[in-house]
Parts: C-alpha cells; sequence; structure tokens
C-alpha cells in the first residue's frame, strides 16, 4: 500500500517537472533565436520598460521600486562599460595597451552586451510584477531620490570616463574596419 501511495506523489510531480523542462527548454529556444538580433532585442526591452513607466506614471506610486532599478541598471551599465580584466589591478602584462607599441589586444566587457540586455529586461518584468503589490508602495518623496540617482549617476560616470581616459580604453566600436588597400598604378595615373 505504501508503494502505491509513493507512486501517486511521484506521478504528481513528474507532469510539474516535465512542463517545467519543456517550458524551460522553448525559453531557451527563443532566447537563442534572440541573440543575433540585438535590435529587436532591445526594442523589446524598450517596449517593456515604456509599459513599467507608463504604469508607475498612472498609479503615481512604487517610486521606491523604481529608484532600485535605476540603481541595479547604474551597476549593470557600470559592467557593461569596464574591461573585463581591470588595467589598475593587473600589473602581470595581462592590462590594455597603453603605448602605440604595445600589443593590441581587443576590448572584453566584464559584462557582455547580451548578459546585459537580459538583466535589463528581466529586472524591469521583475518590477512591473512588484507594482502588483501594494507591500512594495513605500511613500517617499520622490523628487529628492531621483536627483539623489542622477547625483550618483554623475559621479560615477565621471569615474567610469575617468578611468577610460587614463588606460585609454574606448568600450565601443563602430562596427568592423575595412581596409581598402592601395589603388592600382593604372587608376592613379587616371
Amino acid at each position: 500500500m505504501e508503494g502505491v501511495e509513493g507512486g501517486d506523489a511521484g506521478s504528481a510531480v513528474a507532469p510539474l517537472a516535465k512542463w517545467r523542462d519543456e517550458f524551460s527548454r522553448t525559453f531557451q529556444y527563443y532566447l537563442d533565436r534572440s541573440t543575433p538580433n540585438p535590435v529587436h532585442r532591445w526594442l523589446g526591452t524598450l517596449a517593456v520598460a515604456v509599459v513599467y513607466v507608463l504604469r508607475v506614471y498612472y498609479i503615481q506610486g512604487f517610486y521606491i521600486v523604481s529608484y532600485g532599478l535605476g540603481i541595479y541598471i547604474l551597476n549593470l551599465l557600470i559592467g557593461f562599460l569596464s574591461p573585463k580584466v581591470d588595467p589598475e589591478l593587473e600589473a602581470d602584462g595581462a592590462s590594455l595597451p597603453t603605448r602605440g607599441s604595445d600589443e593590441f589586444k581587443p576590448f572584453i566587457r566584464r559584462l557582455p552586451e547580451f548578459k546585459f540586455w537580459y538583466s535589463i529586461t528581466k529586472a524591469f518584468c521583475i518590477a512591473f510584477l512588484m507594482t502588483f503589490f501594494s507591500a512594495f508602495d513605500v511613500p517617499v518623496f520622490w523628487p529628492i531620490l531621483l536627483c539623489y540617482w542622477i547625483v550618483l549617476f554623475a559621479l560615477t560616470m565621471k569615474r567610469q570616463i575617468m578611468h577610460m581616459i587614463k588606460y585609454k580604453y574606448v568600450p565601443f566600436s563602430i562596427g568592423k574596419q575595412r581596409y581598402t588597400g592601395q589603388r592600382p598604378a593604372a587608376a592613379n595615373s587616371d
């Protein structure tokens, strides 16, 4: 008899585990399909962000959730703009090139673009869900939070830009460089 009862509990869990695995596989499939389309991914995130902002605007609340979201996004931005190997901490030659005679080393981000996008999108979705629970609607004077976040953003970006200037790296590229080579001699004489 006990074996039958254990079988019932196992059979009740099996469909749930099967559904979770199927959902996980489907979710990963769509994530993998979205990887080569950064413009579409960011447009989707922009749409999610607009929905969140409109919800907060119409409810006139959840400013502390928005502040926490802003701090989290600022933290992600720092990781996105920072090199994987910090030249300040590395003295063994694995740092970024600082002189023209140094060997070229590509800029590798601490937080890759896909993970940056995924984390921001997930953060907006979680913050949106939090707006449905009144426990997260802490009454605050939002202009002070906004001013504090702007000051924090300005100081953090100033420090990050100074770090970029000091170690001579740019975390952005404008696509692949194309070299045309030399023109044939006949084309130069015309």
